[in-house]
């Protein structure tokens, strides 16, 4: 008997034992939820890298323009809550954002002290850009999935991070001060724009 088809023996006798040879039974390393988490985070940041190189800010200036283009106009501040990132450090993408023309500071039609940032069309044409790049990137980081296990992957992950609350048990001790070292980002404060049916005649 080939090892293969030793494994798959093994697999079918073992329920314990998933189609991929993980042994859910063992309580090994790979079926802790962290470890797998940590482990996609670091691949998927190795290889998305390449697929925002053009976006300034990187990463964090890609999810900016997602933000501003799928929500509501907020300010800068309420972007560095919204998406979790260092008000400081928001500074610095939203400035290397408008210096290549890809967002304005635009003040607010109710309280000109507040500057809200808006995408320019070159924004959303980079966004546009950067989206299949980063669609490539994702396919091949669950290329071991099929496309239906895909779309479940992602919504199920949505799901559990707008679930994310405040943490619980001997955790909540130290979450004060986990906060002041790292930004929550806040899911919850997502608002977008109701969006309207379009009239006979007009394109969807």
């Amino acid at each position: 008997m080939t090892s293969s088809a030793a494994t798959r023996a093994h697999d079918s006798a073992d329920p314990d034992v998933d189609a991929v040879g993980i042994d859910w039974g063992s309580g090994g390393i790979e079926t802790q939820f962290g470890w797998s988490i940590q482990a996609v985070y670091q691949g998927f940041v190795r290889t998305a890298q390449t697929a925002v190189a053009d976006v300034p800010g990187g990463p964090r200036g890609y999810q900016v323009l997602v933000a501003i283009t799928t929500e509501e106009a907020s300010s800068q501040l309420a972007l560095a809550q919204r998406l979790g990132i260092d008000k400081t450090q928001m500074t610095y993408v939203i400035d290397a954002l408008a210096a290549g023309g890809h967002v304005e500071r635009q003040p607010h039609p109710r309280d000109r002290r507040i500057r809200q940032v808006v995408a320019t069309d070159a924004g959303r044409a980079l966004l546009a850009t950067a989206r299949v790049a980063l669609g490539e990137v994702e396919d091949g980081l669950m290329r071991d999935l099929a496309p239906d296990e895909r779309v479940a992957l992602r919504r199920l992950l949505a799901r559990v991070a707008l679930s994310v609350g405040e943490p619980a048990g001997p955790a909540a001790e130290h979450a004060d001060a986990a906060r002041l070292e790292q930004p929550v980002a806040a899911p919850h404060r997502s608002r977008r724009p109701a969006r309207r049916t379009p009239r006979d005649g007009e394109p969807s």
